[in-house]
C-alpha cells in the first residue's frame, strides 16, 4: 500500500486529518460553551455569524450529529494511514501497535485537549470561524446526519428526553440574581443595587414598608375646625387620610392642593374638606411589593390604606416607599427631624422600639430577621414571650439588645451592638 502511495503523501494526508480532528473538537466545545445571552443579543442586533451560530444551537442534536460524524470520520482514516506508516517502518506485527500508541497520544494532546481547552476558554473565536464550515457541511450530510438523529433520539425517548431544541434556558429569579452579582464592572455597582432591588420586590410585602397606623398623620373630622386648618397649613405630606373619630373610619384621601381651593375661597367646613377628599384606595397587608407598584400605574393612584383580614386599618404606604425599596432613599425624610436610631460613643446604637426591622437592616447593614414581627419592639418580645418590668438583655442573632425604657407595655428605647465574632485559636 504504501508503495502505491508515497510516505510524504501519506505524512501529509496525516497531518491534514490531525488538524481536521483538531477542528472538529474545538468545534463541539466551542458551540456548546458559547454565552447564549451574548449570543442572542448579537443575532438580534443583526450580525450574521451570530445568527448563523444561532440557527446551528436551536437544533443541537444535528449540529452535535454533523461534527461528530466528521470528526469520527477523519479519526478512523488517520488511524488508518497511520497504521499503513507504522507497518512500512516497523513490520506487521509490532506496526499497528506503535501507530496505536503514537496516534493516541497526538490526537489526545493536539487534537482533544489543547483546541478543546482553547475553544472553552475563548468559544467565541471558535464558533464563528467554525459556523462558516458547519452549515454547509450540515447541508451535505444531512441524510446520514438525520439517519443518525432518529436512532440516538429515539433511544432518548427510552430515557424520558423528550425535549431536544436548543436555545438558552430561563432563568429563575436567584439565577439571574448571580448573573448580576458576577457581572462585575460591566453593570455599575449603583444599578447593580437597583436590579436586586426590583427581584426583591416579590419578596417584600406592603406591610413590610408601610407606615403603622399610630404614625400616620390624618385628619380627624371630629376635632375642632381651627385645629384641623391649623393641621392642614403645617402639614408636611402631600396627601392625608381624612377620617371621624377614628383612623378605621376613613372617609377619603385628602390632596393639600385640593385644600387651597376652599383655603383661598376663606369658606372652610367639614363638608368642604369631605367634598374635596377623593375616595380611599384599600390595599390587603400581603400584597407583594411588585404587585402593588403595577395596581398604582393601574389605578392611577399615588398612596393606598393597608388593612388587615378582618378590614381594620394598618397603615399606609406610597408609591414612593416602593419606589425608594428599588433605587433607595431619593427625598428628604419627613420624619427626619426625630430619628429612630441614634449612634452612641461606643459603637452602639440605641434604637427607638418603633423602628422598622428591615429600615435598621437597611441603615446599619444587620442581618436581623424580618419574617415576623416588622418592629423592633415586637422582636424583643417575641423572643422574651412576656412583658419585661425593666431593663433586660437578649441577643437575636448576632445583635445584642439592652431595653432601656419601657412605657405603657411597649418598648420605647433598646440599647443595641454586634456581638463580637469568636475566633478559634489554635496553639
Amino acid at each position: 500500500m504504501s508503495d502505491d502511495f508515497p510516505l510524504g503523501l501519506l505524512f501529509g494526508l496525516l497531518l491534514l486529518l490531525i488538524c481536521l480532528s483538531a477542528f472538529f473538537s474545538s468545534s463541539e466545545t466551542g458551540m456548546m460553551s458559547i454565552n447564549r445571552y451574548r449570543l442572542s443579543h448579537q443575532a438580534n442586533s443583526g450580525e450574521s455569524r451570530a445568527q448563523r451560530v444561532v440557527r446551528l444551537l436551536a437544533r443541537p442534536d444535528r449540529l452535535i450529529g454533523v461534527i461528530l460524524i466528521g470528526n469520527n470520520f477523519v479519526n478512523n482514516l488517520a488511524a488508518s494511514i497511520a497504521t499503513i506508516i507504522a507497518i512500512h517502518y516497523f513490520g506487521e506485527v509490532t506496526g499497528p501497535a506503535v501507530a496505536t500508541i503514537l496516534l493516541t497520544i497526538t490526537i489526545l494532546i493536539f487534537s482533544e485537549v489543547t483546541p478543546k481547552t482553547y475553544a472553552a476558554i475563548r468559544p467565541e473565536r471558535i464558533a464563528y470561524p467554525a459556523s462558516l464550515a458547519l452549515e454547509p457541511l450540515l447541508k451535505l450530510l444531512y441524510p446520514l446526519v438525520w439517519l443518525v438523529n432518529i436512532i440516538s433520539n429515539g433511544l432518548l425517548r427510552l430515557v424520558g428526553v423528550k425535549n431536544i431544541d436548543g436555545g438558552a434556558d430561563n432563568l429563575t429569579r436567584d439565577e439571574l440574581r448571580t448573573v448580576v452579582h458576577e457581572a462585575g464592572t460591566l453593570i455599575p455597582r449603583r444599578h447593580q443595587a437597583m436590579l436586586l432591588s426590583i427581584l426583591d420586590l416579590e419578596n417584600v410585602t406592603v406591610n413590610d414598608i408601610m407606615v403603622p397606623r399610630h404614625e400616620v398623620a390624618g385628619i380627624d373630622l371630629d376635632h375642632d375646625l381651627e385645629d384641623i386648618l391649623a393641621q392642614i397649613r403645617t402639614s408636611q405630606h402631600t396627601r392625608v387620610p381624612v377620617f371621624k373619630g377614628d383612623i378605621n373610619n376613613i372617609i377619603g384621601m385628602l390632596h393639600l392642593r385640593n385644600a387651597a381651593r376652599f383655603l383661598s375661597r376663606g369658606e372652610v367646613t367639614k363638608a368642604a374638606i369631605v367634598q374635596e377628599a377623593r375616595e380611599p384606595y384599600f390595599i390587603p397587608e400581603s400584597t407583594p411589593l411588585h404587585t402593588q407598584l403595577l395596581n398604582f400605574q393601574k389605578q392611577k393612584r399615588r398612596i393606598g390604606i393597608v388593612v388587615d383580614e378582618y378590614g381594620d386599618v394598618e397603615g399606609l404606604v406610597t408609591l414612593e416607599d416602593i419606589l425608594e425599596e428599588i433605587v433607595g432613599e431619593f427625598t428628604t425624610d419627613v420624619a427626619g427631624q426625630d430619628q429612630e436610631i441614634h449612634i452612641q460613643d461606643d459603637g452602639s446604637h440605641v434604637i427607638d422600639g418603633t423602628a422598622n426591622i428591615r429600615e435598621i437592616n437597611k441603615a446599619l447593614g444587620w442581618l436581623l430577621p424580618t419574617d415576623g414581627p416588622k418592629t423592633l419592639n415586637g422582636l424583643i418580645l417575641e423572643h422574651l414571650e412576656s412583658f419585661p418590668d425593666g431593663a433586660a438583655c437578649l441577643q437575636v442573632s448576632n445583635v445584642r439588645m439592652e431595653i432601656l425604657e419601657v412605657r405603657d407595655n411597649l418598648i420605647t428605647a433598646a440599647r443595641c451592638w454586634q456581638a463580637p465574632r469568636r475566633t478559634s485559636r489554635t496553639r
